[in-house]
């Protein structure tokens, strides 16, 4: 009961934040199209027109990932700062259900409300291009779920850095293109990417979306290294993010910003 408490009362910030400050999150959606437009005029421009159609699907498929890792992973950084510039970590480190329940809710949240925006750049996308992907939720859904979890992991880890060093903007950039690369580098050139945290879910459900594979193509091991993923990245995510947490209360970090 407390956990879906907690959860209604962050989705409800997280909603009225959005709402509220709606040109902002006009603005973020605009930017995100604009890159897309950019990325496909690229293609249309320079690109082999025998592989356009594909190269344009790829396109769709790794700039809609991007987005979501961008918009879960560095999302919690975001929320430690803006609490600590609001003067209010100390007041969430001393809640009963223990700052990292409260941000957990946070990412669910936010997260949920995030898939609304890309499912809908997702479709306008589509529309732009005339590129109609195959969308199977029943073989998406845990592919995603799986992936999401390990996205949660590390978005848990820089929270954690977030804490103790307060200033991690410039960070949080430089990792946008991280995320970037790492969403657009295919398993085939790099197999051994498939251990980072999303890389596997976004190449199966780019199997899936362009290629058309079902669920029950997918072989277990495929699976196995999704569950593999999501537990090892969760865990240590929690991990670092309760040890930085103890360095910021032993030295005090959490009353100022």
């Amino acid at each position: 009961m407390h956990w879906l408490n907690l959860l209604k009362a962050n989705t409800k910030k997280e909603y009225i934040e959005l709402k509220r400050y709606l040109p902002n999150t006009l603005a973020m959606i605009v930017t995100f199209y604009a890159i897309f437009l950019g990325m496909f005029a690229g293609i249309q421009l320079i690109g082999d027109p025998s592989t356009q159609d594909i190269n344009i699907q790829y396109a769709i498929v790794n700039y809609i990932f991007w987005f979501l890792a961008m918009m879960v992973m560095n999302n919690i950084g975001w929320e430690i700062t803006n609490e600590a510039m609001r003067g209010t970590l100390e007041q969430l480190c001393m809640s009963p259900m223990g700052v990292w329940r409260i941000m957990v809710t946070r990412l669910i949240s936010s997260t949920v409300l995030n898939f609304i925006v890309i499912v809908a750049l997702l479709y306008v996308s589509m529309l732009t291009t005339g590129q109609w992907l195959n969308i199977d939720v029943l073989t998406i859904l845990p592919i995603l779920m799986l992936t999401l979890i390990s996205m949660f992991g590390v978005g848990f880890m820089i929270a954690g850095i977030s804490i103790v060093l307060k200033q991690v903007q410039a960070f949080l950039q430089i990792l946008q293109f991280i995320l970037a690369g790492l969403t657009f580098i295919p398993l085939s050139v790099a197999p051994m990417f498939a251990y980072l945290p999303f890389v596997k879910g976004v190449d199966l459900v780019r199997n899936v979306m362009i290629d058309g594979v079902t669920i029950s193509h997918i072989g277990w091991e495929s699976f196995l290294i999704l569950g593999f993923n999501a537990i090892f990245y969760f865990a240590l995510g929690l991990i670092i993010f309760f040890f930085c947490e103890r360095i910021a209360m032993n030295k005090g970090l959490l009353a100022h910003y």
